[in-house]
């Protein structure tokens, strides 16, 4: 390597569209990198998710050189370039002001220098830049933090997370992603600056709190627990952290148990984010008996109703915190493994639901103790099998499976209304019970004797 940082040994594929951007910049006398996630992740031997651009060239003088252009961020040096039906977003050399709000500079400064705007990025691995001319420019030895496994910040880790506090959350976010550890000066200042991840919008903790606990390393929670940052955005969590079970059932705390159980669910969003809000309702229902044993009674509801609460807080989507909030509500649930036992939950949940509480209940079941583990897991795979079952036959688990609807009870009869709605819930309740009922003909034969006796009462 030599004296500014350059590295001719590492090559990177860098995509045909994205390359032509780069040379057009240099043909029009500008000089231009891929920079940041996407050399990372190539020097990693990951797919990069994008390709980022950073150029001498100013952002009026980028719009010059390409005919098709968006000006997603122009104020802070950003042209969106699209090419070959992408979009590549090349940002001008920059220096950012004074931060005066803990997430953005009060104003920027375009600069010549690359090396300037290489020193206001966040970590080491994510200040490398790199084209096939001059090979890979590492000032602050990215490439040895990826060699040792390590979360760095670029310069001063304090400077850095005063700057913006995100880049707290993202560095234990990456250690998370990446199976690294942090560095301990930049440990140092997450711990002593926490408080200012309150500074941040919850549209952009959401961001960095579902990257973690998707990732390969949810387990990652525990330094944002031992760092303060989960205090500021979900403290039930750092009760969860102190709480004890004193049961056979577990042999972890409350938010041990919480970590395991990410870990042995599948990677999907609301998988995971069920995962983690399960049983943050126990410290709340924690009760004690004369035998010192602990019990956790209408945990799942306190679980559900945090759940609600901090995801509307973090702005969710509704339809994520919907399957969140009902499937912590119903992870504790044990079915029967009775066929209509398990239409009748299948009739309250839906089958992608259903689908999802069944790997949520395996992962809790395996993040618990030895007791009685076989026993859980063959119940368990005997529902997955009646609902496999209950799948190839096809039966009715809703109102809109039934063999008759709303307009085949009106030409009955019946008034559009609350009594429409109560029959056909009846219809639906001995059909779960007995699949063979839903048929026509014999739907709407109990459907005219069920009308005969509301007549014969009014």
């Amino acid at each position: 390597m030599n004296e500014f940082g350059k590295n001719n040994e590492i090559h990177i594929d860098i995509p045909g569209h994205v390359t032509q951007i780069l040379r057009s910049l240099n043909r029009a006398g500008y000089e231009a990198y891929v920079v940041g996630g996407c050399v990372r992740d190539s020097i990693l031997n990951r797919t990069p998710s994008d390709w980022d651009i950073t150029t001498s060239a100013l952002p009026m003088e980028v719009k010059a050189v390409f005919k098709r252009t968006v000006d997603t961020g122009i104020e802070h040096g950003t042209v969106t370039v699209l090419s070959g039906g992408s979009a590549v977003e090349v940002t001008t050399y920059r220096i950012d002001g004074k931060y005066e709000d803990g997430r953005h500079p009060k104003q920027v400064t375009f600069t010549p220098s690359l090396e300037e705007d290489l020193k206001r990025r966040d970590f080491t691995i994510n200040a490398m830049a790199y084209n096939d001319e001059e090979g890979l420019v590492d000032l602050f030895d990215g490439t040895g933090d990826l060699e040792r496994g390590m979360i760095r910040a670029v310069g001063d880790p304090v400077m850095r997370f005063t700057e913006d506090a995100l880049r707290m959350m993202r560095a234990v976010r990456f250690a998370g992603q990446l199976g690294f550890d942090i560095d301990e000066e930049t440990l140092k200042a997450i711990e002593k600056l926490h408080e200012n991840l309150r500074l941040i919008s919850p549209e952009r903790i959401q961001t960095e709190l579902v990257k973690l606990v998707t990732g390969m390393y949810p387990d990652r929670m525990r330094q944002m627990y031992k760092t303060g940052l989960t205090a500021v955005f979900l403290p039930e969590f750092d009760t969860a952290m102190e709480t004890q079970q004193n049961t056979p059932h577990h042999y972890l705390s409350v938010g041990e148990h919480t970590m395991r159980g990410m870990e042995l669910a599948p990677s999907d969003k609301v998988i995971r984010l069920t995962m983690l809000f399960h049983d943050l309702g126990k410290p709340g229902a924690k009760t004690t008996d004369e035998n010192g044993r602990d019990h956790f009674h209408g945990h799942p509801q306190i679980s559900a109703m945090i759940a609600k609460r901090r995801l509307k807080e973090l702005r969710f989507d509704n339809a994520t915190s919907d399957d969140v909030a009902i499937l912590t509500e119903y992870h504790d649930i044990r079915i029967r493994p009775e066929e209509k036992n398990v239409r009748r939950v299948l009739a309250k949940l839906g089958r992608r639901r259903f689908e999802m509480l069944l790997l949520i209940q395996k992962a809790d079941i395996l993040a618990q103790s030895d007791y009685l583990r076989k026993e859980k897991l063959s119940d368990l795979s005997a529902v997955e099998n009646i609902f496999s079952e209950i799948t190839q036959k096809g039966d009715c688990i809703s109102i809109k499976e039934l063999a008759i609807d709303g307009n085949d009870l009106m030409e009955l009869g019946f008034v559009k209304g609350p009594a429409l709605g109560k029959e056909l819930s009846s219809l639906l309740d001995m059909v779960l019970d007995d699949p063979g009922l839903n048929d026509k003909h014999r739907l709407l034969e109990i459907a005219k004797e069920d009308l005969a006796k509301i007549e014969q009462i009014s």
